[in-house]
């Protein structure tokens, strides 16, 4: 009975002596895929006008299939149109709100509001374009050069409409409400600023602009 008992208490000895040497190892798991995500975006980001912003918004994707350039265009893209879509939907509570008041805010609001819908229009357009370009082509061809033309006039298009919305609200002493609108509108303004810079860098790898066609 007591050479039983000391078989088992050696049998459990073993047992917890393979497990202390193996649990660590699988207590650490590796993650060599975000990191290498994290260390992109964060590096792409620096070519961005903020920074900062762009590491903020788009770190939380370094999980994701973020792989090169063109994706990550694509999800910043994509970003800038979520935001701009939560900025139309604030501003159009709004906008009924002061409409129904007879507010003297109401016309300059409804301008705005009319400018973020194009941006968001011109983002989702924007998406579409680059989701068609071939992530495999090495060279502008007629087709690519088309696709980034479009992509960038839609964009450029989209920040410029969200420029002049922020542009409406000038000065510091403005009402809760316009400094809300104001800092709703700056934001969708620096993310599209920032897309822009990072789709201009998915361009770059043509040695051109994406507004200038190759000479033949």
């Amino acid at each position: 009975m007591a050479k039983h008992s000391l078989s088992l208490v050696l049998f459990f000895l073993f047992i917890f002596r393979i497990a202390g040497t193996v649990e660590p190892s699988m207590a650490r798991p590796r993650h060599p895929r975000h990191s290498q995500a994290r260390t992109f975006i964060e590096s792409s980001c620096q070519t961005t006008r903020y920074p900062a912003l762009c590491i903020k918004c788009l770190s939380g994707y370094a999980n994701s299939r973020i792989r090169n350039a063109q994706q990550l265009a694509e999800v910043a893209l994509t970003v800038s149109l979520y935001k701009a879509r939560y900025t139309r939907s604030y501003m159009l509570k709004v906008a009924k709100k002061l409409e129904a008041m007879k507010a003297r805010e109401y016309p300059v609001v409804r301008d705005c509001l009319q400018q973020i819908d194009d941006s968001v229009n011109q983002l989702s357009q924007s998406i579409r374009e680059l989701r068609g370009l071939d992530s495999k082509a090495r060279v502008m061809t007629d087709d690519v050069f088309w696709h980034m033309n479009n992509v960038e006039t839609w964009v450029s298009a989209a920040l410029t409409d969200a420029s002049s919305c922020v542009d409406q609200f000038p000065g510091h002493r403005m009402s809760k409400m316009k400094a809300t609108i104001k800092g709703k509108v700056m934001n969708v303004e620096q993310l599209t600023s920032n897309a822009l810079a990072l789709f201009h860098r998915y361009a770059a790898r043509y040695g051109t602009a994406a507004t200038k066609k190759p000479k033949p």
